[in-house]
């Protein structure tokens, strides 16, 4: 029997998200002569490991670490919101196989205290960056991390040649995450109504827009 060959990629956003994740990272985030797996805390110098994982390669007790950590910082907004808190739905999405996390965890341990997930795909025919989640624990926030995970997002955009934005949603009522995105210069549209839709039904959010359009790097 003939072996059924995969079918070749059509566009640079499929080949990104066919690619293993070390190839992911060094295609599309590693920067030259900078070891970005590690961190250090400003004020209290603890030490911090960050990764690169497909859902497909975490442990069972990282993707729960991830869901644990989205229902305590936003799941009184989705309760809050027209969409409501629905874990199986929630957990589902975070599992597409196509996202990419980066984790920050704790130096030598695997307590998690941050991350961010991300796609290459289109969104209204535009090709982007999708933030699907960014969430950090209260020790890490006003230290750069937020900005650093932001910053990642962007070095990826930068390094698809059809990519010229990153996106995200966050909810109108969450004055904390609109805040953080207005002080890092990004471009805040609101959609008609407030609403926006997602991949899991629609709800009460506002679409966060990178409108900083980066030149692409000699290299991509």
């Amino acid at each position: 029997m003939p072996v059924k060959r995969r079918r070749a990629p059509t566009n640079p956003i499929e080949s990104a998200n066919r690619k293993t994740d070390e190839d992911f990272i060094r295609d599309h985030l590693q920067q030259p002569s900078t070891d970005w797996t590690s961190w250090t805390h400003p004020a209290t110098k603890k030490a911090y490991t960050l990764a690169l994982k497909s859902p497909a390669k975490m442990s069972v007790d990282e993707m729960q670490a991830c869901f644990d950590m989205v229902e305590y910082t936003s799941g009184a907004d989705y309760r809050a919101s027209s969409w409501g808190w629905k874990p199986a739905a929630k957990i589902k999405e975070m599992r597409s196989p196509e996202l990419r996390y980066v984790l920050v965890k704790e130096g030598g341990s695997e307590r998690l205290c941050g991350f961010t997930s991300l796609m290459p795909t289109f969104e209204e025919g535009e090709a982007v960056v999708y933030c699907y989640e960014i969430h950090l624990l209260e020790e890490l926030r006003g230290t750069g991390m937020g900005r650093k995970l932001m910053d990642y997002l962007v070095a990826v955009a930068e390094s698809i040649p059809i990519v010229e934005k990153v996106m995200l949603t966050c909810f109108v009522a969450n004055k904390a995450a609109r805040g953080f995105y207005e002080k890092l210069g990004r471009k805040i549209q609101r959609r008609e109504g407030g609403q926006v839709d997602s991949k899991d039904g629609g709800g009460e959010v506002e679409a966060e827009v990178d409108g900083v359009k980066k030149s692409k790097r000699n290299d991509s």
